[in-house]
């Protein structure tokens, strides 16, 4: 590592909505304009991490896994420790052998320690539903539509830091990143209506009120919760002018990508990369453990 956010994103040639299984997938309206518009998007978040201080990693596509373009949900990375996903979805479950090798080259070349693989019988879908929160220490974890809520211990245990549950109520937001996105400084931008009652209990028990800042249905379905932020830049689909107000006056300048093709997915920002440069430690701390 070179001291820079290093992320992973995937060549989108091959993508496109040809099933469903999330509540924003027509596979019956994709056409090639989105197609091209796709490779356009991708091409243009990328320019926005790298123009952030970022460095880009791209995979290759791989024709019939359209979603390999999510790669946010292929693992949780910490400290240089890889856990593998395992998709609930068949459609999704041709992917996992694709990022293994992907993380096996990646720690031949030096920039992963170790893979761990996920116990029997659990479906954990990676960095999507486990959310490293860099100023409190510890992951957030989203289970109920995709992920076990028994994967959320193995998460713990690999990487040795605490995991708050949070249950997802609604099929469209399906996973964690989709409604909820830390950022630097403690704020948090989440949104309510895609938690349960005790979930959202949990988050105003760990977060202050003043820390919170709530996307209202609108901001949501625009999938801009689904953002990558970098200090005090975020990264996210076209917002409308509410959150971009509301982020402006918290401090943070937005870079906004038009994302429209991966949201008719029901992914953006956050779900089309996998950063890996993630730490609990300092940097010295994770060098000796080697």
């Amino acid at each position: 590592m070179d001291g820079r956010p290093f992320f992973v994103m995937t060549d989108p040639g091959c993508f496109d909505v040809s099933y469903r299984i999330n509540p924003w997938m027509d596979p019956d309206a994709w056409t090639p304009d989105d197609a091209a518009a796709a490779c356009a998007g991708s091409a243009k978040l990328r320019q926005a991490l790298e123009v952030a201080g970022a460095r880009v990693e791209v995979i290759g596509a791989v024709r019939g896994l359209p979603d390999l373009v999510f790669p946010a949900n292929a693992a949780v990375v910490l400290n240089g420790k890889v856990l593998l996903a395992r998709f609930r979805h068949p459609e999704r479950q041709g992917e996992e052998a694709i990022f293994r090798s992907v993380f096996q080259r990646l720690k031949a070349r030096g920039y992963v320690r170790e893979i761990v693989d996920l116990s029997d019988g659990l479906f954990h879908e990676g960095a999507g539903d486990a959310i490293w929160d860099h100023d409190r220490g510890f992951f957030w974890g989203g289970y109920g539509p995709r992920s076990s809520r028994g994967a959320l211990s193995v998460v713990r245990k690999t990487f040795g830091r605490e995991v708050v549950p949070l249950q997802l109520a609604t099929e469209a937001f399906y996973h964690l990143d989709t409604c909820f996105c830390p950022l630097a400084g403690g704020q948090l931008l989440y949104y309510p209506a895609a938690f349960t009652a005790d979930a959202l209990a949990t988050i105003h028990e760990r977060v202050p009120e003043h820390q919170r800042i709530e996307a209202t249905s609108d901001e949501a379905a625009a999938l801009c919760v689904n953002a990558v932020n970098l200090g005090s830049t975020v990264i996210m689909a076209r917002a409308p002018d509410t959150l971009r107000q509301k982020l402006n006056s918290r401090g943070y300048e937005l870079i906004e990508v038009d994302l429209a093709p991966f949201i008719r997915s029901g992914g953006a920002a956050y779900c089309m990369t996998l950063r890996l440069d993630r730490t609990s430690l300092p940097a010295a701390s994770i060098l000796a453990a080697e």
